[in-house]
């Protein structure tokens, strides 16, 4: 049975994020740190390091911590001067999901202003029903995003179907090993995966609960994970 929805991740999944993004909001990240915490440059770089490697994020940390406000948070570091003349992606990824069957949905721990932005100058936005950015990810009062699975759970639910009729399509595997343990389809996208990326994060073959491993949308096509009900 094919997948009823697909959630797709935006960074490094739709688009070369190590490229356009991520070296920007580090630095990003850092002088907000250092700004609104008053530290030093050493001291902001091991904090953000130590929440995002206990959190998946290195907002939560800040929130949790430190009571910094998301929002503004995100605001800021998401200003990204010059974002829109470094995106790039790829031709046959974007026909791929325009022939893909199924609801397709962006399930992104980015903020809404910053995936717009993606979305737009990569002329793709048409091919996905809905975008689910970190602003959509609040549950009991706080911020829940990737890799939360009760989260992920809620997004099913508000999709209006199991967990098992969908398929996570992610460069993360942290998110895809949440995904799993609900009952998701899981497809890691490598396409985008930066070679000197840490080893736990390019582990030597396929991992347990990924179902498949692509660095094509293509492949998808061909043959697509199959889920049950």
């Amino acid at each position: 049975m094919p997948p009823a929805v697909w959630l797709f991740d935006l960074d490094d999944t739709l688009h070369d994020a190590q490229s356009a993004s991520m070296p920007h909001l580090r630095v990003a990240f850092g002088l907000y740190i250092e700004q609104h915490l008053q530290l030093s440059t050493e001291q902001s770089d091991a904090l953000r390091r130590r929440y995002w490697l206990r959190y998946g994020a290195t907002l939560l940390g800040l929130v949790r911590h430190h009571g910094v406000d998301a929002g503004h948070f995100l605001h800021h570091t998401h200003l990204l001067p010059g974002l829109e003349g470094r995106v790039r992606g790829h031709a046959a990824d974007f026909a791929a999901l325009a022939r893909l069957p199924g609801r397709k949905v962006v399930l992104t721990n980015a903020p809404a202003a910053y995936a717009a932005r993606v979305l737009g100058v990569l002329g793709i936005a048409r091919h996905f029903d809905q975008v689910l950015s970190i602003e959509d990810m609040h549950m009991f009062g706080e911020l829940r995003p990737k890799p939360d699975a009760r989260m992920l759970r809620r997004v099913a639910a508000r999709l209006g179907v199991p967990p098992s009729r969908c398929v996570l399509v992610e460069d993360t595997l942290a998110h895809q090993k949440a995904a799993r343990r609900i009952g998701m389809g899981t497809v890691w996208m490598q396409r985008w995966l930066a070679p000197a990326a840490p080893v736990r994060h390019r582990p030597a073959g396929r991992p347990a609960y990924v179902d498949r491993r692509v660095g094509s949308l293509n492949r998808l096509l061909r043959t697509p994970p199959r889920v049950h009900d």
